[in-house]
């Protein structure tokens, strides 16, 4: 399929790995430069290295970014601009799992620490690259939110926040900024197999004292029975999905928000 964004600049939050990464190889295929950017320059040098080798015609471009600053991230918008002439799509899979637990038990540290990640990480990385999309004409915004937002479960207050917030920046973000040529739309993964959910199941498996497969089975059964297709995800489902809102395939498709859940959530709505 052509999603016509051959030589068109993609930035990726949380490229390193999971849906970012899987993400930046379906973009690349289709003829897209790309800019991966995560916390820690080791793995996202990794992982450039082997999208560079899966896509050799395309400019690779990996940089360390920490979204809880925001001096990091205009050092990042200034570097694209400076090296490829700027973006014009952004996709913003970063994100932590953040503070868990009984919400008496959570203190105002705990909270904050999770929206400076998961919320405001995305409104620093669209405030300083939707001005580089203007520039050009034509953007493509995909912030990655959760079922979670939707479907809130109770030990994970602060990242369930967080995940609807997104949705509703991303709604006013599209109301804002259509006029310029930029879409913006949000994707709401549940349970996705991902270093996050990774680590959630390794801790579970610690507790049950089990392992990672059997964890993932308990979880499933006890945790999010709700699943109509009985697994986990994987990556690339989602990435897919991205990929088109990315595309030029998209272009009457603004301010929406797009579950890839496997049936997760049991409202229609």
């Amino acid at each position: 399929m052509n999603l016509n964004i051959k030589e068109k600049v993609a930035v990726i939050t949380g490229g390193d790995s999971g849906i970012g990464l899987a993400t930046a190889k379906l973009l690349a295929a289709e003829g897209a430069h790309i800019v991966l950017t995560d916390i820690r320059q080791d793995t996202v040098d990794k992982a450039a290295a082997e999208l560079q080798s899966q896509a050799p015609n395309i400019k690779v471009l990996p940089i360390a970014c920490n979204l809880d600053d925001n001096t990091s991230v205009l050092a990042l918008a200034a570097k694209v601009d400076a090296e490829l002439g700027g973006a014009n799509i952004l996709i913003n899979c970063a994100g932590a799992r953040g503070a868990a637990g009984d919400f008496l038990s959570l203190t105002d540290e705990d909270w904050l620490q999770t929206i400076n990640t998961d919320l405001l990480g995305a409104v620093r990385v669209c405030r300083a690259f939707i001005p580089q999309l203007q520039k050009k004409g034509w953007g493509r915004v995909v912030l990655v939110s959760s079922e979670n937002a939707y479907q809130p479960y109770e030990e994970e207050s602060p990242y369930n926040a967080c995940k609807a917030g997104i949705i509703n920046l991303s709604k006013c973000l599209s109301r804002s900024y259509s006029k310029d040529g930029l879409l913006f739309n949000c994707v709401s993964p549940a349970y996705v197999e991902s270093p996050m959910t990774n680590a959630m199941m390794d801790e579970l498996a610690q507790e049950r004292g089990t392992n990672r497969d059997e964890a993932v089975a308990w979880f499933l059964k006890n945790k999010r029975p709700h699943i109509a297709v009985g697994r986990r995800g994987q990556p690339e489902e989602v990435a897919a999905v991205i990929a088109f809102l990315s595309s030029d395939l998209a272009s009457y498709v603004n301010g929406s928000n797009y579950r890839v859940d496997g049936g997760a959530v049991e409202s229609a709505f």
